[in-house]
């Protein structure tokens, strides 16, 4: 396990208030929540920074946030919040030419798959911004705008467990494809759907193992 200078991009299981970009939506946070997370060294993410001795130097992780442009009840997140949108407002901002990025997690798709935002099919190449509204296409570009943009970083896409059958194997299929290492999550302990403490370790512990 050789993690140094991390980027994470993600949704609620990677947030934590004010250690995300101010204006993003945070699902975890400091006073105590029905999950019993309520400080950020239980947080999947602080503890295998901590365990690996890595620099987290962004962590742009958005609660409720898709990796497509669909949101919850169709919302259009091609300029708010979707996974792609903050992926180009970065590489527009010059943020990987201005950091030296080793090591991107990508822990998302679980909002693609609860949204029930259309699943499209996977396309590698020649996407059109209406395909990026369906979820496998958008998978697929995502995946190689962020190779096309740090093509020496290790990326580590995290498959959470629980997603449909469709989504998780198209992850999988697309990871191959470009080459990206990728993850699969098993048993995670959750309450209502999100992590516990006890399952943000099963998740640092299953990264630890596997990477």
């Amino acid at each position: 396990m050789n993690f140094k200078n991390t980027v994470i991009f993600g949704d609620s299981y990677s947030t934590f208030l004010g250690y995300i970009p101010e204006h993003y939506a945070a699902y975890y946070w400091q006073d105590p929540t029905p999950h019993g997370l309520s400080k950020v060294e239980q947080t999947w993410w602080h503890m295998l920074m901590a365990e690996s001795g890595s620099d987290l130097i962004l962590n742009d992780s958005w609660s409720g946030s898709c990796i497509c442009h669909t949101g919850y009840n169709a919302e259009d997140c091609s300029e708010t919040s979707s996974f792609i949108f903050r992926l180009n407002r970065h590489i527009a901002n010059r943020f990987f030419e201005k950091n030296t990025v080793d090591t991107v997690f990508v822990f998302g798709g679980t909002n693609d798959s609860w949204s029930d935002a259309p699943v499209g099919e996977l396309k590698f190449s020649d996407w059109q911004k209406e395909e990026l509204y369906y979820v496998l296409p958008a998978i697929c570009y995502f995946i190689y705008r962020l190779k096309e943009t740090v093509p020496d970083s290790n990326i580590i896409w995290l498959i959470n467990d629980g997603l449909k059958e469709e989504i998780a194997n198209g992850m999988k299929t697309a990871c191959e494809y470009y080459g990206v290492k990728y993850i699969e999550l098993e048993d995670i302990d959750k309450i209502s759907g999100h992590p516990t403490p006890k399952g943000m370790l099963q998740i640092k512990e299953q990264i630890t193992k596997r990477s």
